[in-house]
């Protein structure tokens, strides 16, 4: 019996034992991930070369650029206008006999005189255009110079009521006072003239001194806008008699720069606040935070 009894004891506390070194075992794996846990924790760090920064960055240095080349353009553009009208406002100049058409360009906006005969023959209506509501053409009509080439002229506007029967009545020779100009620029809606059928819809300088007759007839490529210096109820009345009417003498070159300038200046700015708003919002999740309770 003492046998007995000696031998069960330790087999008693032996599952003691087992339950006291799993405790001792908790109890260190809890203090080693206590001691061991940090404080804080750092965030999965966003890339700093995504393709949203790289475009936001690349846009307003791109528009900054725009938006001071169109400053230049503005400013090439003021100075073109300014040259143009004080050529406008310089006393009108006899043109020579047989006119050196290469230097035409340096003479635009000219005011030029001229005597001859019109040649209502050769006339051209350019358009369709529209003045003060009222939808119509420009009447072109070769001037037939008695001491020198034969030009064209853009007489002015008449309604569309008058197309067929403007008036003709100016015989003889007859005084011009008008300026010089060069072909226009033809946009991309453009339609193509078609001289066959009459119809100019822009000014070929070129198609038109050839339809008049060219060499052949001592016409040359050379256009000039007639001025109209009576007051507004004058060519109100013109137009009604089917008379037709020339244009003011002003520069009508197009400047729309100012307008590029502040949509590309504004467009850098909005962009550039908008990268900014991106890199304080990008910094503010790779910074490191405290660990969540």
């Amino acid at each position: 019996m003492l046998s007995l009894s000696r031998t069960a004891a330790p087999l008693q506390r032996r599952p003691l034992l087992r339950i006291s070194q799993r405790f001792a075992g908790i109890r260190q794996l809890v203090h080693t991930d206590v001691v061991k846990s940090p404080t804080t924790y750092t965030a999965r760090k966003d890339s700093w070369y995504s393709p949203t920064i790289l475009l936001l960055g690349f846009i307003p240095v791109f528009t900054f650029a725009l938006g001071t080349w169109q400053l230049q353009r503005l400013q090439w553009k003021i100075n073109l206008i300014d040259e143009l009208e004080e050529k406008l406002e310089r006393d009108p100049i006899l043109l020579p006999r047989k006119i050196n058409v290469s230097v035409i360009p340096e003479f635009v906006y000219r005011r030029v005189l001229l005597r001859g005969t019109w040649d209502h023959d050769h006339t051209m209506l350019l358009g369709p255009r529209v003045r003060d509501g009222v939808h119509g053409y420009h009447v072109v009509t070769p001037l037939l110079r008695s001491q020198g080439s034969t030009v064209l002229v853009d007489r002015g506007f008449v309604s569309s009521d008058f197309v067929g029967n403007y008036d003709r009545s100016e015989k003889g020779e007859v005084e011009v006072q008008g300026m010089l100009r060069t072909s226009h620029k033809r946009n991309t809606f453009t339609p193509d003239n078609q001289p066959a059928e009459g119809k100019w819809f822009w000014a070929d300088v070129d198609a038109m001194a050839e339809y008049a007759g060219g060499d052949a007839a001592s016409v040359q490529p050379v256009f000039i806008e007639q001025i109209f210096s009576g007051h507004e109820g004058e060519a109100t009345s013109n137009i009604s008699k089917g008379i037709p009417v020339g244009r003011a003498a002003t520069v009508d070159v197009r400047n729309a720069h100012l307008s590029y300038v502040v949509t590309w200046y504004s467009l850098s700015a909005f962009t550039a606040v908008m990268l900014g708003r991106l890199i304080m919002k990008r910094r503010a999740q790779n910074r490191v935070r405290p660990l969540p309770r």
